[in-house]
């Protein structure tokens, strides 16, 4: 087995990227999902984000409403790390899991931690290639605007919350420029993956 962290920075396009690798037969582990999965209500994760935060981030079918929370969190980073520290422990466990299991069952598999705070939790550190789907910060802007319908400064807020897109990249040991056209992002991704397989393979008793 063969496992690589794929991160990126907010809208580099690394939801795009990881799902051409799974398209490609790369086994996904995602911590997004897996974030959703733990702080589900009746779990501690959702009882202790509660008691922080309040209910008033809870929607009307009584889970967090993560927009909600979104917004109090990009706004207060002593908040955004206490929720950061009640998340991350409950993810990496669940992500493990999950590893664990495909270690089990699919000895030849290329394994893809899909991460947006890969560096920030310290999760890249053991791993046998780190992945950073990149685009300069000024396009992250622009897409954020776009996409969310936030303001610059809403979104220059959130794109700063997180470590810069240039450093992630000089630590990256494989580059996956979002910049482009989709067509030149599913050829570097394409050419990552058939790297990552052949090793994964050498990796088979």
């Amino acid at each position: 087995m063969f496992v690589a962290g794929l991160t990126g920075s907010i809208a580099t396009g690394k939801s795009t990227v990881s799902s051409i690798l799974e398209d490609l037969g790369a086994f996904i582990v995602d911590a997004d999902r897996a974030a959703r999965e733990v702080v589900l209500p009746g779990s501690r994760a959702f009882e202790e984000i509660v008691s922080l935060f309040g209910e008033k981030i809870l929607g009307p079918d009584g889970a967090i409403d993560r927009a909600r929370l979104a917004r109090i969190v990009f706004r207060d980073e002593g908040m955004r790390r206490a929720l950061e520290a009640l998340v991350h422990p409950e993810v990496m466990k669940r992500m493990s899991e999950q590893v664990a299991g495909v270690a089990s069952s699919r000895p030849d598999a290329v394994v893809i931690l899909d991460v947006p705070l890969l560096f920030e939790t310290g999760m890249h550190e053991g791993l046998d290639e780190v992945i950073v789907v990149y685009c300069p910060e000024d396009e992250q802007v622009r897409r954020l605007v776009l996409r969310d319908s936030l303001s610059v400064e809403e979104a220059l807020a959130r794109v700063r919350a997180q470590i810069p897109i240039e450093e992630k990249r000089r630590i990256a040991t494989l580059v996956i420029d979002n910049s482009g056209p989709l067509e030149s992002t599913r050829a570097q991704a394409e050419r990552v993956y058939r790297m990552l397989e052949s090793r994964a393979l050498l990796r088979v008793p």
